[in-house]
């Protein structure tokens, strides 16, 4: 149950984050999200082997999470999440390709193992810059400048709903795992024979709770259109923030100042 509790802190911490008062939280949220589309593309175009130009984009994630004022702890014990799934994705590579790359430290480094570090930071760059923009931006905000750029309504309303209420189910969850331990004894976690119950009582109790939001809505309104507040006016600085990022964003792409900087001081 403390795990269940400690997720729900997360999401609430991350959505406080977005309504702080910084440079950052002060960008038009058009800018700051085509600036991290730009920043994905670019770190996802770099060739599989080519580790050291990818370096020098460390400096993004690490200036933006410093002038927003959002916590390392908070950004990285997120991203802890989603590096086993590129461990995993990636962890064949040594074993397919051996052909030797470079010696480092007199220890002979493959391809594969190249590869597998590429996609490990790839990862980190990605999952880092959309967890700044969503710390630094509310969700609303992002959504209502999703539809700006003709994404599709229906998609948009359906990353907001599920953001909005992600708390609300893993509150329900919560509870359920509490009256479950209360009738168990001293069972730790749910046993095997009833996990298949568990999930079927969530699926339904999340249907009820569903209609229940729904009618909610009705009530209140809703006829399939999510109505967002006007958002502001983009400003010059907006302008030359999203120009001048991007820009060097691209030129980290085409130059590689890693090895640059070490053959001035090679």
């Amino acid at each position: 149950m403390s795990k269940l509790t400690e997720s729900l802190n997360k999401i609430n911490s991350l959505e406080e984050l977005s309504e702080g008062n910084t440079v950052i939280h002060k960008l038009h949220p058009m800018a700051k999200m085509i600036t991290t589309i730009v920043y994905m593309v670019v770190v996802i175009s770099f060739d599989k082997y080519d580790i050291s130009a990818m370096i020098p984009l460390f400096l993004y994630p690490i200036l933006m999470m410093s002038l927003g004022e959002i916590p390392y702890r908070s950004v990285l014990s997120r991203l802890l999440i989603a590096l086993p799934f590129s461990f995993f994705a990636g962890l064949s590579n040594p074993f397919f390709d051996r052909e030797i790359a470079v010696s480092l430290i007199g220890l002979p480094v493959s391809y594969g193992f190249l590869s597998l570090i590429s996609i490990i930071i790839k990862t980190v760059l990605t999952v880092m810059a959309v967890l700044i923009l969503i710390a630094t931006t509310p969700m609303d905000k992002l959504s209502s400048q999703l539809i700006r750029a003709k994404v599709p309504k229906m998609f948009v309303m359906q990353i907001m709903l599920t953001y909005r209420y992600l708390g609300l189910l893993i509150t329900e969850v919560r509870n359920m795992v509490t009256a479950y331990h209360l009738r168990s004894g001293r069972q730790k976690g749910i046993r095997l024979v009833h996990a298949g119950t568990f999930m079927g009582q969530l699926l339904l109790r999340s249907f009820e709770r569903a209609e229940k939001v729904y009618l909610a809505m009705k009530c209140r309104g809703f006829d399939g259109e999510y109505r967002f507040a006007a958002s502001k006016p983009v400003r010059l600085w907006d302008y030359c923030y999203g120009i001048l990022v991007c820009c060097v964003i691209v030129l980290f792409r085409f130059v590689n100042f890693s090895l640059l900087i070490g053959s001035l001081f090679g």
